[in-house]
């Protein structure tokens, strides 16, 4: 089953960010993520993150969503995960 992770940065969190993107970008590689980018606001600044994911079920997408290297260096205000069916693209 297909989850959308989405995330809201606390702000002022910018070098929270930068310093744990290298382990991010890993572990979406080694998580399988289907598709995954940051939020931006009108400055071009990231201000979150979209994921979709494939998990068992939402207890699994959940896991996923709390050992990713953002979330365990505090970076998230908010992490709201949505069952997501795919029909375009």
């Amino acid at each position: 089953m297909l989850f959308a992770v989405i995330c809201t940065d606390k702000p002022g969190h910018i070098e929270t960010r930068k310093t744990n993107r290298g382990a991010h970008l890993a572990y979406l590689d080694e998580t399988g993520a289907r598709m995954a980018g940051p939020f931006l606001n009108e400055a071009g600044e990231m201000t979150g993150s979209l994921v979709v994911i494939e998990a068992e079920d939402r207890a699994g997408a959940e896991a996923w969503a709390a050992n990713d290297p953002y979330a365990r260096a505090g970076l998230f205000e908010a992490v709201r995960i949505e069952a997501w069916k795919k029909v375009v693209g």
